[in-house]
């Protein structure tokens, strides 16, 4: 807008049309990713020992560290790799015990971290989780950052641990 106004004061038509283009086009392009509910988000099961998962947990190591400090996949059965746009973006990763999912891993790759995912998984997209049998999720937040996003996702406290119940 600013090269558009110079334009104007200069005044050069072609400036302010190929700049007053680019403007539209920009505003075009930030009204679809901030105000568009049509982004597609996804959760499909993984194995755990698969290498996809391996090789997308090591790349993100030192950022995950920061929220799920003691992270393993040692003693996980559960996991999913969450998607948007049909790219890796995250990861959930558990132990079951009976109906819940008990996550040891709830992370999304800074790209993607504007809490739609979540909001998407704990809510219209929880289907997934349902139809891998789990109605409860249950959460020990390793960082007060982790904390604050489960309580924002509808997480409540519970005996120290973070629990959401499936609608």
């Amino acid at each position: 807008l600013a090269y558009v106004v110079y334009g104007l004061l200069l005044p050069a038509i072609p400036i302010v049309l190929a700049n007053g283009v680019i403007a539209a086009l920009n505003v075009w392009y930030l009204s679809r990713e901030f105000l568009s509910s049509g982004r597609r988000l996804g959760a499909v099961p993984i194995a755990v020992d698969q290498p996809f998962l391996q090789d997308f947990l090591d790349s993100h190591d030192a950022d995950l560290r920061r929220f799920q400090p003691s992270f393993t996949l040692e003693g996980k059965d559960a996991a999913w790799l969450l998607t948007r746009e049909g790219l890796p973006a995250g990861a959930l990763i558990g132990r079951r015990a009976g109906t819940d999912l008990l996550v040891d891993l709830d992370y999304v790759t800074a790209p993607y971290r504007d809490s739609q995912l979540g909001r998407w998984l704990y809510g219209p997209g929880s289907k997934v989780l349902r139809a891998g049998g789990v109605q409860r999720v249950v959460s020990e937040p390793g960082a007060p950052e982790h904390r604050r996003y489960l309580a924002a996702m509808g997480f409540t406290e519970s005996d120290g641990k973070m629990v959401r119940t499936l609608a």
